[in-house]
């Protein structure tokens, strides 16, 4: 059992609302809205205890992430057969807040029965649900099928099979198995400027995505970023920014990182990923589900 691992994903905007209903007796009804249970306020206790249950969710549920909430509030109104209660949590996070969210809800109805359960034995808590949630992957992520792919590892010790190739595979497997994309080329080139600008050439427009690794570092071999600049028509400055901003959070040495990507051709993206299997694996789960997205906006299928 563990928690599932968010370290890769992006900050947004995340939001819930829920809602419930605890069903009460007439009786119990009136009391509350005479404000006559011993206790107190029934319906003020229950907001509060609604918004410290949104706090606490993750000293309850033992899966759920610590976040740091920007806004919660619980609403609760009284109605002729019970307690309506309804929540909306909102944080910028790399995790959703549904749990918070009913969580929230729940605790504001619990509240409700512990104030009530001298005067009402049948109380019935229900109707418990998830109204709306927004942000994270669900919003834009996409998966790669139906797209056509190649992998290019660029690396002479790799060439001359001397190492066996990590990266490339692991991109490999990653587009096919995780994304549902279909990987029609793959090769292995030397660090050579010359032998990668012919062998993108060759493959603009007859696959989607062209994903290398290796090359983008700082030695005089290391072509990869020129090579791809030599080629592409648009950069695309986003991806190769966001890999770089989110791949400090591993390692710092992510800043040497040269890595270029770019629109060739009607729509062929050309994206170059690290020579490391850390950062293959790192970039390209983050980055994939953004891809068939870019590949519209590059046909015109999608103006914004």
């Amino acid at each position: 059992m563990k928690m599932v691992d968010v370290s890769i994903k992006f900050e947004t905007i995340r939001e819930a609302t829920a809602e419930g209903k605890i069903y009460l007796s007439k009786e119990t009804v009136e009391l509350i809205r005479n404000k006559q249970i011993p206790k107190g306020d029934v319906l003020t206790a229950s907001m509060m205890a609604g918004m410290m249950g949104a706090k606490k969710t993750p000293e309850i549920l033992p899966f759920c992430h610590p976040i740091m909430i920007d806004q919660a509030f619980v609403e609760v109104e009284l109605h002729e057969d019970g307690v309506y209660a309804k929540s909306f949590v909102r944080c910028i996070g790399r995790t959703g807040v549904e749990m918070e969210a009913l969580t929230a809800v729940s605790a504001a109805l619990l509240n409700v029965y512990d104030m009530c359960k001298a005067f009402d034995k049948n109380m019935i808590i229900s109707d418990i649900k998830l109204l709306s949630k927004k942000g994270g992957k669900s919003d834009y992520e996409e998966d790669l099928s139906g797209l056509n792919c190649a992998v290019i590892t660029l690396s002479d010790s790799c060439y001359k099979g001397e190492a066996q190739d990590k990266s490339g595979k692991t991109a490999i497997d990653i587009i096919e198995n995780e994304f549902g994309g279909k990987v029609i080329d793959y090769t292995i080139l030397p660090d050579d400027k010359e032998k990668l600008v012919e062998k993108l050439k060759s493959l603009i427009d007859k696959v989607d995505i062209i994903f290398t690794t290796g090359g983008t570092g700082f030695s005089k071999r290391d072509n990869t970023p020129e090579a791809t600049k030599e080629v592409i028509e648009k950069e695309m400055i986003g991806f190769s920014e966001a890999m770089r901003i989110v791949g400090i959070k591993f390692t710092p040495k992510s800043l040497l990182s040269r890595a270029v990507c770019g629109i060739a051709g009607d729509h062929t993206l050309i994206i170059n990923l690290p020579g490391s299997t850390g950062g293959v694996k790192d970039n390209l789960r983050m980055i994939a589900p953004l891809l068939k997205h870019a590949i519209r906006m590059a046909k015109g299928e999608k103006k914004h």
